[in-house]
Order: C-alpha cells, then sequence, then structure tokens
C-alpha cells in the first residue's frame, strides 16, 4: 500500500462504529470507547482508522487523525473499477467486479461506506466470510489498492501504452 503525505485535500469522514469497552478489576471497571472512522475526497483517496479515549469525542477524533495518515490512492475508471479484485483479510473476502453506467453501488454496510467515499458510483460487490466491520474495511482497501490501470501495467512491463491494447 502506498500512503500519501497531503495536507491540502478537503476529506469527508463517516463514523463506522462506537463501541464502549470494559475491562473489568478486582477492583473496579475501567470504561472506553473505540471508534472506527473512514476519510475520503471521492475522487480516489481513502484511509481508516481506529482510536481509542476515555470520551467518545477523543476516540472519534484519534481515529480521523490516523485515517488522514493512512490515506491511499485507487485508481478509478469512469465511476467503477478498470476490472474484477478480489481480497482476503482474516476470514473476510471480498469480491469487487466493475458495473455499467447507472448501476449504483451494489454493496452493503462497511463495503458501501468505503466505496462511497473513494468515489466509485457504479461497483457489484459480495463480501464473504466474517462481517466484521474492521476486517471488512482492510479488505476493501486491500482490494482497492491491488487495481492496476493501463498506465501502471505498462510500467512495469516496460513497454508503450498502446501495445497493451493491441490484440493479436
Amino acid at each position: 500500500m502506498k500512503k500519501l503525505k497531503e495536507k491540502s485535500i478537503k476529506l469527508k469522514e463517516k463514523l463506522v462504529t462506537l463501541k464502549r469497552v470494559c475491562k473489568v478489576t478486582k477492583g473496579r471497571r475501567y470504561f472506553s470507547f473505540t471508534a472506527l472512522v473512514v476519510k475520503g475526497n471521492k475522487k480516489g483517496l481513502v484511509g481508516f482508522g481506529v482510536g481509542k479515549a476515555k470520551e467518545p469525542q477523543n476516540a472519534i477524533k484519534k481515529a480521523g487523525e490516523k485515517a488522514e495518515k493512512r490515506l491511499v490512492k485507487i485508481s478509478l475508471r469512469r465511476g467503477t473499477i478498470p476490472h474484477e479484485q478480489k481480497a482476503k483479510h482474516g476470514s473476510t473476502s471480498i469480491f469487487l467486479y466493475p458495473a455499467a453506467e447507472g448501476t449504483g453501488i451494489i454493496a452493503g454496510g462497511v463495503v458501501r461506506i468505503v466505496l462511497e467515499l473513494v468515489g466509485v458510483k457504479n461497483i457489484f460487490s459480495k463480501l464473504n466470510g466474517s462481517s466484521n466491520s474492521n476486517n471488512c474495511i482492510r479488505a476493501v482497501i486491500l482490494a482497492l489498492t491491488k487495481i492496476r490501470n493501463a498506465y501502471t501495467i505498462s510500467k512495469e512491463r516496460g513497454i508503450p501504452i498502446k501495445n497493451i491494447f493491441e490484440v493479436d
């Protein structure tokens, strides 16, 4: 995953989960909050972060700061992805398929949030295995970062870009 370090980007933030967690000891219970946040600019940048604090506002703020540090660039083509892609994180596996104009985002829950913040407008997705929010986000972002466009393929192979599209 290639991380970006740009500060002048306007990012939209979505809170995915906010959980109250409790640590029980012999003397008392310690309460804290865990927040999971996804940030994106709807033009190909997306990142996520997990924050923990004693107050929910502080947990959300920490998660947002971590999400900004983990921004990755995704290559999109006409509001969808250039080719189908699959990825797995933990016991969660995701399948992403490009869709025609007007299809919309066929995804549910956390996957939809990530794809909306990336800027994808038309896509099919299928999530198998665990529906844990953290694993789902990691699997989707992994699948999106593995996508390659024609420019990167030509660069990797060391051939001109027009040779990629020529069919024998």
